[in-house]
């Protein structure tokens, strides 16, 4: 039997003195190792492509973490004095047409860091840039003189939302996630289920149906090491129960 296709989109990056469009391979690898689907790398070319072409030939559709940040003319903060890059125009005109496309079609749109905050924005919610520096918040990122791992092995707990997708799913009612994010959910949009929230009150997770397609995003990395993690095991067996229309854990 044929697995689902899983859509990744990509980001702009720029290799030597090239623009390339990449993804980290552990995205990739998770999705497919757990989800137990084939992938296929989007690219962010909206100037070349569109969303339209595209959604009907997946059946899902996955929004990854990445180092630029979305634009806050999106979310009505285009004069933001402490906007930080770098940023991604393309990325985020063609994950906004995307989701929009994919959800006209009842397909499942996932979400990972960034991809959290592109899905609160298109469902019009704010973003705050902030949570590694607020006095009232967790510091959300490690420190600036962090290594690789040490940057990942940065976290908290969050308590899962009591009837919730993940709580269910996982069987827990909190866990400890790795915190490696410098924006994060002020306002949540129209429609949007919180599904974790760090003692803090920050909203680490939420799922929503739409259109009758699940929508669920997390605000940690479940792609980091996820063979030594059952509970980031489980977010991707969710994308894949939904890749394959199994929709009973949102209902």
């Amino acid at each position: 039997m044929e697995r689902p296709v899983l859509g990744v989109v990509c980001c702009t990056r720029t290799i030597g003195e090239e623009r390339a469009q990449a993804v980290m391979e552990r995205y990739v690898a998770a999705a497919i190792s757990y989800a137990d689907a084939a992938a296929l790398l989007v690219p962010s070319l909206p100037s070349l492509m569109t969303a339209r072409e595209i959604a009907p030939r997946i059946d899902g559709l996955l929004l990854t973490g990445s180092p630029s940040n979305v634009a806050p003319a999106l979310y009505g903060q285009a004069d933001a004095a402490d906007a930080e890059g770098p940023f991604d125009a393309a990325r985020d005109t063609m994950t906004r047409d995307l989701v929009d496309a994919c959800l006209a079609l009842q397909k499942p749109v996932f979400g990972i860091c960034r991809g959290l905050q592109e899905l609160n924005v298109a469902f019009g919610g704010t973003l705050r840039r902030d949570t590694s520096t607020a006095a009232e918040l967790l510091p959300h990122h490690a420190p600036a003189d962090a290594d690789w791992d040490g940057m990942f092995g940065h976290g908290h707990d969050v308590a899962l939302a009591e009837g919730g997708v993940l709580r269910r799913a996982i069987g827990q009612d909190r866990l400890w996630v790795n915190s490696v994010h410098f924006q994060g959910v002020d306002q949540l949009g129209a429609g949007l289920r919180v599904e974790a929230t760090a003692p803090d009150g920050m909203i680490e997770a939420f799922s929503a149906r739409v259109n009758g397609a699940p929508v669920l995003a997390v605000q940690w990395h479940p792609e980091w090491q996820t063979e030594a993690s059952p509970q980031s095991q489980t977010y991707f067996r969710l994308l894949g129960s939904a890749l394959r229309g199994e929709l009973e854990e949102f209902n």
